[in-house]
C-alpha cells in the first residue's frame, strides 16, 4: 500500500527524497482515519441501535448494563483491532504497533469486565437477599484480581515475556505484596465472616461507640462499612474491626415488632401510707382500680379473721396502700393503652428504695420500632404518670431547687416565724 502511494506521488512530480516520508505520513493518516471512522460507526450507530432496542425491551437488566457503559466501552476495541491488523504495513515498527494494540485491547477488556461486575452488582441489589448477603466486597476483590492479571498481561506483551515467567518472579516479592494488600486481605476475610455469620446487613441499625457510629448501615464494601448516623453524618468503619471488636445490632428489635420502654419514676417515701375508707372510696371512682380494691378488701377481711391478726394489732392485718393501688392502676392502664405490643412484657415493678425515694419502673414494649412512634408512646406514658400520681396522694421525689430554698428563706423571714417552723 505504501509503495502504491509512493509510486503515485512520483508520478505527480514529487522527488524520491520526499515521496517516501510523505507516503508513510499519508498511510498513517489513513490508518488513523480508519480507526476514527470505525470507532464512530460502532459507537454512534451500532450502540444507538442497541440502546433503542434495549430501552424498548421489558427486561431491566440490559438497561443496567447500558447505564454502566458496557457497550460503550466495548466499542473502544474497534480502533485497537484495526491498528493491530494494519501493523504489517510498517515492517520496521510492526512489532511495537502490535504490542501497543494488544495492550490497549487488554486494558479495554479490563474496563469491560469492571462494567460487567458493576452491572451484576446492581442487578443483585434488586433482590431481597442483597440486604442479607451483600457482594460488593467480593466484587471489589475480583476487580483487584482482574487488575493484577491485566497488569501482568500488559507488561508481558510490552517486554515480550511469558506471563508465567513474570508470575514466578513476583513470588520473590510476595512479602511486599502481602504488606501492600494487607487491608484488602483483611477486608476480604472479614467480609466473608460478616456474610456467613449474618452479623450485619445493609439497613441494620448498629452502635459502635469506639468509632462514634450510631445509625443505619448504608453500604458494605471490601475495606469499610459505611454508617449514616442519626445526625446525618457518615462514619466509615474498617470491615475487619466489625469482626474483631464488639458492636450492637438493633436488627433483632426491629424484627421482633416491639421496642422496649424502660422508665423509672421516684416516689417520695413520706407520701406512702395505708388507705383510709375515705381514700378507698375516692380511688374506686378512678379507672382500672375498682376490681383491685375489691380483691384486696376481700383478702384483708380473710386475713383479719385469722387468730393472730386481730384488730388489736393496729394495722388490722393486711391493709391496702396507696402505692399498691397506683401500681395496679398503672398495670391496667398500660394493658389498655394503644400503641403497645401486648404480645410482649407489660409490667409495673417496684425496685429497692434509694436515697431518692422508691423507684417505680415502667417496663413495656411499643408496637412501633420507629423513633417517632416509640418516643410518642413513651412520652404519653410518662406524662400520664406525672399527672395522675397526686390523685393517689403520692409525690414525685425531686431535688430541691433554688426556688425551694428561696421560698424556705422567705417563710423564715416572716414576722413571728422561724426556719425551724
Amino acid at each position: 500500500m505504501i509503495q502504491m502511494i509512493k509510486k503515485w506521488m512520483l508520478n505527480i512530480g514529487f522527488s524520491k527524497s520526499w515521496a517516501s516520508p510523505l507516503a508513510n505520513a499519508v498511510m498513517v493518516l489513513l490508518i488513523v482515519l480508519a480507526c476514527i471512522l470505525c470507532w464512530l460507526f460502532v459507537k454512534t450507530i451500532l450502540i444507538r441501535v442497541i440502546a433503542v432496542y434495549i430501552r424498548r425491551s421489558k427486561s431491566k437488566w440490559d438497561d443496567i448494563f447500558l447505564e454502566r457503559r458496557l457497550f460503550s466501552r466495548a466499542a473502544n476495541l474497534a480502533p485497537a483491532i484495526i491498528l493491530h491488523l494494519s501493523a504489517p504495513v510498517f515492517p520496521g515498527i510492526q512489532v511495537w504497533i502490535q504490542r501497543l494494540a494488544l495492550s490497549h485491547i487488554a486494558l479495554v477488556t479490563l474496563l469491560i469486565i469492571f462494567s460487567l461486575l458493576d452491572g451484576l452488582e446492581e442487578i443483585y441489589r434488586t433482590f431481597e437477599i442483597s440486604r442479607e448477603k451483600p457482594i460488593k466486597g467480593i466484587l471489589q476483590v475480583l476487580k483487584i484480581i482482574f487488575s493484577a492479571v491485566a497488569f501482568i498481561i500488559i507488561v508481558s506483551i510490552l517486554v515480550d515475556r511469558s506471563p508465567w515467567a513474570l508470575l514466578s518472579g513476583i513470588g520473590v516479592f510476595s512479602a511486599v505484596l502481602l504488606l501492600i494488600f494487607q487491608n484488602s486481605i483483611l477486608g476480604f476475610v472479614a467480609g466473608i465472616q460478616l456474610a456467613v455469620n449474618d452479623m450485619v446487613r445493609v439497613g441494620d441499625w448498629i452502635e459502635m461507640p469506639k468509632y462514634n457510629a450510631d445509625g443505619n448501615v448504608i453500604e458494605i464494601t471490601l475495606h469499610t462499612v459505611k454508617v449514616q448516623n442519626w445526625d446525618k453524618t457518615i462514619t466509615m468503619i474498617p470491615s475487619h474491626t466489625m469482626v474483631s471488636d464488639s458492636f450492637k445490632n438493633w436488627r433483632g428489635m426491629r424484627e421482633s415488632g416491639g421496642r422496649r420502654i424502660k422508665r423509672t419514676v421516684y416516689i417520695d417515701i413520706n407520701s406512702i401510707k395505708f388507705c383510709t375508707d375515705e381514700m378507698l372510696q375516692r380511688f374506686e371512682k378512678l379507672d382500672y382500680t375498682a376490681d383491685y380494691i375489691k380483691e384486696k378488701r376481700k383478702e384483708a377481711d380473710e386475713h383479719g379473721k385469722a387468730p393472730d391478726m386481730g384488730p388489736e394489732q393496729g394495722v388490722k392485718g393486711r391493709r391496702i396502700t396507696n402505692i399498691g393501688i397506683f401500681r395496679a392502676y398503672m398495670q391496667k392502664y398500660l394493658e389498655n393503652l394503644p400503641g403497645l405490643n401486648r404480645n410482649m412484657t407489660v409490667m409495673v415493678r417496684q425496685q429497692a428504695p434509694t436515697q431518692y425515694g422508691l423507684p417505680i419502673e415502667i417496663y413495656c414494649f411499643s408496637a412501633s420500632t420507629q423513633l417517632a412512634g416509640y418516643e410518642s408512646v413513651q412520652a404519653e406514658i410518662i406524662d400520664h404518670v406525672l399527672a395522675v400520681i397526686p390523685q393517689f396522694d403520692l409525690r414525685i421525689y425531686q431535688s430541691p431547687s433554688g426556688k425551694d430554698f428561696m421560698s424556705t428563706l422567705a417563710a423564715g423571714n416572716q414576722p413571728g416565724r422561724s426556719l425551724s417552723d
